[in-house]
């Protein structure tokens, strides 16, 4: 082995030209030998893996032979041969071993029917399913659960016994949302872990490298194969000053959405350092990462400090925190001079509070120039509702801080002009914040306190206060505002912004009120300005975990029955998608041009929906029902082409697809950025597709497309989209001498003219072989026999 270390070429990372010295504050490291302390309180036999990642980290070391960013350090340690993988940011195709997976039980239905398609059985890794999408936000918490408990229950149970089966932890409806639930009881600095949701990477604010993917991803770690990612570039954010008053970790993000726009982070982890990360809480830099998934980043992550330090120990882990001392300077910060492929700069001594939207994260407005924006762009002013807590949002620090606002305003004999809800990201802090009366405050608000669960922020709204169409405007602390996202209706102008922001302007009512220059007025009929937030970072009494939610697996399932009734409409097992031909796919039809935007949501809308998501064939009929069709700039209206008739795209893809007519979906920049949901690629594969051509992809869906079987490809020039029309028959030719690098030969027919362009693609030759087998499953299957 040692020879075999000796020999191993050293390979050169490309970089770009920033140097950075991070300046974090630094533990004291007198040892680097790690003892048996457990992963989580759930995983008492499977410990902590820093000792094995530092001596990977000394053979990458050896062989790039330069100062490493953090990112590095957590990424490479991770890497199943550290002696031989090929390592160029930017370049090469990483193959990892993470050190755990989580799924939320909207994508776990179809990342299980899949494991369970593969017929091994039990998990190789850590695994857990959390319970936080499937339930519907109408009255309030208890009643809503209740409801969301006997309508799903048939999903809760086939969820349930295929963790008991199988071996993975099960996280019952009510527990929390998945990336509260992880922060609180698995993340740890170094963490490597896939997680099939976008905002997995809230757990850089522990310092790990949390990704998320999609299902079939999750299958192969499940199944104990190696990983792969292609080698990210990393980003540095130099944060210098110090937050307080008005401004909050969310701004930090918002302005850096604004920076790097909805696709600026693509292929590349944010990585965030500077002597500014010392004045942000541990959950506040959760928020900071879990909205990285809004500019398309792999993930983002923080330095491990004392901040950390102190919420594990207040989540009882406090061994974690001791063992992550020992290797803080080894791997748990950058390096001193390593380099960035960009760097952007931040002063928190004058970043502003930002409300970024409506319809995109990135369209940022710095607070004071807000309203004024707002009415140059004819926003409505009157704001209907506001919202905080979800994933990005929720933590003891966060609440206590909207709860000082409500406090200031209650003082003055007001409260919210306007309904507003609030959402615990977990169960133990819906209990942490009813002991220590803080929902008690949001109650006088006028607030209303939802189930501890995704709700309006995944658009599992009942809403009831404007009709669909009407034009309104809401204001969230949530990641995401795309069109229709929370409410379904695509009038509804959300704005994205810190839950004091949200706070303060439900109390005001309007988009043009300042809290940091614009006065109220009390019900004495006096003017007076709201007070800058304030709260506790964690509490002072320690977290009340409130009930138990968690089902540990038996130590066998080998009696444990899992049965999926043929006849349900929420289940189906999978079939098998077919294998390639071997022939060259010519004379497809152009499914739907999809003109600008068009994300996972557009894709496989959610909402209603969810309730399908284990079930393809069901779901299925939401294929493309938001993207608006280049031909007529109307949604879900194509013309069919076989029969000249007008249809919705589900009714008219399943007609090609009965006719044995493969088809393309043809889109635009940043195609299926969002969401994880692994439905936009199964759903197109499902109904006959068999390639996307567009002029850029988000990662995880151009992922999950090669995953299933589909040709993920990009125009080489990207004019070449307007040569497609609707009408037009696509084929890609010389698909035998299909091969990393090679671009693809495409030929475009117009009625008697035919006009020849190259497509480009990122598959390698591991990618290659899912396509000719049909799907990454069949080939696993394969590779098994």
């Amino acid at each position: 082995m040692a020879a075999r270390l000796m020999n191993a070429q050293a390979q050169v990372c490309k970089l770009g030209k920033h140097v950075v010295d991070p300046m974090s504050r630094q533990f004291h490291a007198s040892c680097y030998t790690a003892s048996k302390v457990a992963l989580s309180k759930f995983d008492s036999d499977v410990y902590m893996p820093y000792d094995k990642l530092n001596k990977r980290l000394d053979v990458v070391r050896s062989r790039l032979n330069r100062p490493l960013t953090l990112s590095e350090k957590v990424l490479y340690s991770h890497l199943d041969d550290p002696a031989n993988q090929d390592i160029v940011r930017g370049t090469s195709y990483l193959r990892l071993r993470p050190d755990r997976v989580a799924m939320q039980d909207a994508t776990a239905q179809m990342a299980l029917l899949q494991f369970i398609s593969s017929g091994l059985k039990k998990v190789a890794v850590p695994s857990t399913v959390h319970c936080d999408h499937l339930i519907e936000a109408q009255i309030g918490g208890p009643k809503d659960l209740a409801r969301a408990k006997d309508l799903n229950r048939e999903v809760y149970d086939f969820l349930a016994s295929t963790c008991a089966k199988y071996g993975l932890g099960f996280w019952k409806p009510g527990s929390g949302i998945i990336h509260q639930i992880i922060l609180e009881n698995y993340a740890f600095p170094g963490l490597l872990m896939i997680g099939t949701d976008s905002h997995t990477p809230n757990g850089g604010g522990l310092g790990g490298l949390c990704i998320g993917v999609g299902g079939a991803d999750a299958v192969d770690v499940m199944a104990d194969i190696p990983w792969e990612l292609k080698c990210p570039k990393v980003i540095g954010v130099n944060l210098t000053g110090k937050i307080s008053g008005w401004t909050s970790p969310k701004d930090v993000i918002l302005k850096v959405a604004d920076i790097l726009t909805v696709k600026g982070g693509t292929g590349a982890i944010i990585e965030y350092h500077g002597k500014g990360v010392d004045s942000i809480s541990c959950t506040g830099m959760a928020t900071i990462c879990n909205m990285g998934a809004e500019i398309g980043a792999t993930t983002s992550l923080f330095p491990f400090n004392q901040r950390m330090a102190d919420y594990l120990k207040s989540t009882g882990r406090g061994g974690i925190a001791s063992e992550a001392q020992k290797f803080q300077s080894k791997i748990l910060s950058p390096d001193k001079n390593c380099e960035y492929d960009e760097l952007i700069e931040i002063n928190l001594d004058t970043l502003e509070p930002h409300v970024n939207g409506p319809f995109t994260p990135d369209l940022g407005h710095p607070i004071s120039k807000l309203g004024e924006n707002s009415k140059k762009n004819g926003y409505p002013l009157d704001i209907k509702v506001g919202l905080i807590g979800s994933c990005t949002n929720s933590s003891y620090e966060d609440m206590g801080r909207c709860a000082s606002i409500a406090k200031d305003a209650m003082s003055h004999g007001i409260k919210s002009k306007i309904p507003f809800n609030v959402t615990p990201g977990s169960e133990q802090i819906r209990a942490t914040i009813e002991r220590d009366g803080i929902s008690e405050v949001f109650d006088k608000f006028g607030g209303t306190v939802l189930a501890n669960a995704c709700g309006p922020c995944i658009g599992q709204w009942d809403r009831k206060d404007v009709k669909k169409g009407d034009k309104n405007t809401i204001v969230t602390s949530y990641n995401r505002n795309f069109t229709g996202r929370n409410d379904a209706n695509p009038a509804t102008h959300c704005f994205v912004t810190s839950p004091e922001m949200v706070t303060a302007l439900s109390i005001a009512g309007r988009l043009d009120f300042n809290p940091l220059t614009d006065e109220l007025t009390g019900s004495d009929g006096k003017k007076f300005k709201l007070k800058a937030p304030f709260g506790d970072e964690l509490p002072a009494r320690g977290f009340d975990p409130g009930q138990d939610t968690y089902t540990a697996p038996p130590a066998s399932g080998d009696n444990v029955k899992v049965a999926v009734d043929p006849k349900s409409q929420r289940l189906q097992l999978l079939e098998p998608f077919d294998k390639w031909s071997g022939k060259d796919l010519t004379d497809m039809t152009v499914l739907i041009k999809v003109k600008g935007k068009c994300t996972t949501d557009h894709i496989s809308a959610a909402g209603p929906w969810l309730k399908y998501r284990g079930h393809l064939d069901n779901i299925s009929n939401n294929m493309f029902i938001g993207a608006t069709n280049y031909e007529n700039n109307e949604m879900n209206k194509i013309k069919n082409q076989r029969t000249g008739n007008w249809g919705n795209v589900p009714e008219v893809a399943r007609d090609y697809k009965a006719n044995n007519i493969k088809w393309v979906a043809v889109g635009d920049e940043n195609y299926g950025e969002g969401s994880s949901r692994e439905h936009a690629a199964l759903e197109p594969r499902h109904l006959g597709g068999r390639a996307i051509i567009v002029k850029s992809f988000a990662r995880i869906h151009e992922t999950n497309l090669k995953k299933q079987g589909l040709l993920p490809l990009t125009f080489a020039n990207a004019a070449d989209y307007d040569k497609i029309q609707p009408t037009s028959k696509i084929s890609l030719v010389n698909l035998n001498s299909l091969a990393p690098g090679k671009p693809v030969d495409c030929e475009i027919k117009n009625g008697d003219k035919v006009e020849k362009i190259k497509l480009n693609h990122t598959l390698n030759d591991l990618q290659i072989g899912w396509f000719k087998a049909g799907s990454a499953l069949n080939r696993m299957k394969e590779l098994a026999k």
